[in-house]
């Protein structure tokens, strides 16, 4: 059984940014990938002027395959008509759906308070539309506990979502035990597993401050170890995302999705140690 390989990319704050991503995904793109995703920050700038703008890029002028992230918690049902109307003419039929962090001093609008609201309603605009959901192996933060995670899943399903990604994680076991829990709930869309390299001190002490992913005991001993060595600290993280992707795919997961933070050389790293094990991908053109 193959296994799909897809990366997300995030739209920059600045032109020398915007010209460094086009460059990644002109890279992207030789490694002929399932899709890639468009991630949207809730912050003055409007999902036209960044999400959409990169996403139109990659599928018109690369031609690859493209799915625009929506947080439902600043969207009110006006503003997604008119994404979606946008997204149509475009060509884009693929829309990950999210709730979206919620900043203290922006009070959320109150057409989607859930992720499972903004399906529902895509889904009544646009049912040709293919809807992605996002998961937590870890259950969500604001979850009681899992039972209560996976029943909000179990709606997202039922209101249209046709595959789950997971947030990053870095303990296999915990992914494993998620997909089983997702299986006992009868939830059998596709679940693609959220895989972030780590590959430098600062982005592993801004993983640690911000997220509450457990780290187990060979990730952390990589971090203290090579703390003071970027080199070794680069080859460490790269190896551990790898053995993690080589352990899923021979698990048949369906898919792994790669937190790219915009470096095509991390990704394609990734690729070529991978590619023969995933089976599924398509050879560089």
């Amino acid at each position: 059984m193959s296994s799909t390989l897809s990366f997300e990319v995030f739209p920059p704050n600045t032109q020398v940014g915007t010209e460094k991503l086009i460059t990644t995904l002109e890279e992207l793109q030789q490694l002929a990938p399932d899709f890639i995703s468009v991630t949207c920050s809730n912050n003055r700038q409007t999902i036209e002027e960044t999400t959409l703008r990169v996403a139109d890029y990659i599928h018109t002028e690369l031609q690859v395959p493209t799915i625009a992230h929506l947080p439902a918690a600043y969207l009110d049902q006006a503003q997604v008509q008119r994404l979606v109307t946008r997204l149509d003419q475009i060509g884009i039929h693929q829309i990950l759906a999210l709730r979206g962090d919620i900043i203290p001093e922006l009070p959320p609008k109150q057409d989607f308070t859930y992720a499972s609201d903004l399906i529902d309603y895509v889904k009544q605009q646009a049912p040709h539309f293919h809807i992605s959901g996002a998961c937590y192996p870890e259950t969500h933060p604001e979850s009681q506990n899992r039972i209560e995670d996976v029943k909000n899943l179990r709606r997202k399903v039922a209101g249209g979502c046709d595959q789950l990604i997971t947030q990053l994680f870095f303990d296999n076991e915990l992914f494993y035990q998620f997909q089983e829990s997702c299986d006992l709930a009868d939830i059998k869309v596709p679940i693609l597993a959220g895989i972030m390299p780590i590959v430098n001190r600062k982005q592993a002490l801004r993983l640690i401050k911000t997220t509450n992913t457990k780290l187990p005991r060979k990730f952390l001993a990589i971090l203290e170890k090579y703390e003071h060595d970027p080199i070794a600290l680069k080859e460490a993280g790269l190896a551990y995302a790898i053995d993690q992707i080589i352990d899923l795919a021979t698990q048949d997961v369906a898919g792994i999705h790669l937190y790219t933070m915009n470096n095509a050389e991390v990704a394609k790293h990734i690729y070529y140690n991978t590619k023969n094990v995933l089976k599924g991908q398509i050879e560089v053109r």
